[in-house]
């Protein structure tokens, strides 16, 4: 838990003269930081300045670029605010870098689940292909023989046609096979039954 007592290094707690102190600078070299810009610290109830340690190490980096380094006032601030945006840059960097890390491991999670799932739907797929599944529409056509009618004969099944080419013997068999009677010279069928005799004219007379 933390306690109300803790400071930061961003708690405005010291008084201007302690900072002066501190920072090794004239109160008046402070106030005159603070007009700029350089420096500006905090304000308590009564409007005085109060000097966080952040503050005390930008007041000695001012010092320090303006003694030893010959910086102007000017180029110091730009120095102090190209730092600022540079603290700055690396919080939303390190913001940024913890965010990638969480969405990584999010997408692992992800492709973990797919992975799982896909396996379940391959699986399940291979089950179904193992049991025979005939479709009404497959166009099998049922063909009934002759011990599908009960009753009924069978007729042979019939010869194939001679050819024009094959040799009149050929001929002869096939019409054998289809228990035809031989033709005659002109091409009709012999009648294999004897006609009846004619009757009588009605005007003739019978002789015993």
């Amino acid at each position: 838990m933390t306690s109300q007592f803790e400071m930061s290094d961003d708690t405005p707690v010291y008084v201007i003269s302690v900072a002066a102190q501190l920072s090794g600078l004239h109160p008046q070299t402070l106030r005159a930081y603070d007009r700029l810009g350089l420096v500006s610290p905090g304000r308590a109830a009564g409007r005085g300045r109060r000097y966080s340690l952040r503050d005390i190490l930008m007041l000695r980096e001012v010092q320090r670029l303006s003694q030893e380094e010959g910086v102007n006032l000017s180029g110091i601030k730009r120095i102090l605010e190209l730092e600022d945006e540079s603290q700055r840059n690396q919080v939303l960097v390190a913001e940024m870098s913890a965010e990638i890390a969480q969405l990584r491991a999010e997408l692992e999670s992800t492709r973990a689940v797919a992975a799982r799932l896909a396996g379940l739907l391959r699986s399940r797929g291979e089950s179904a292909a193992l049991v025979p599944v005939r479709s009404a529409r497959s166009g099998y056509r049922h063909r009934s023989g002759p011990e599908d009618a009960p009753g009924m004969t069978a007729l042979p099944a019939a010869a194939p046609a001679p050819s024009a080419s094959a040799p009149p013997q050929a001929a002869g068999q096939a019409a054998a096979a289809l228990a035809l009677p031989p033709a005659g010279p002109a091409g009709a069928l012999t009648s294999t039954s004897t006609a009846p005799p004619a009757a009588p004219a009605a005007g003739e007379e019978q002789h015993g």
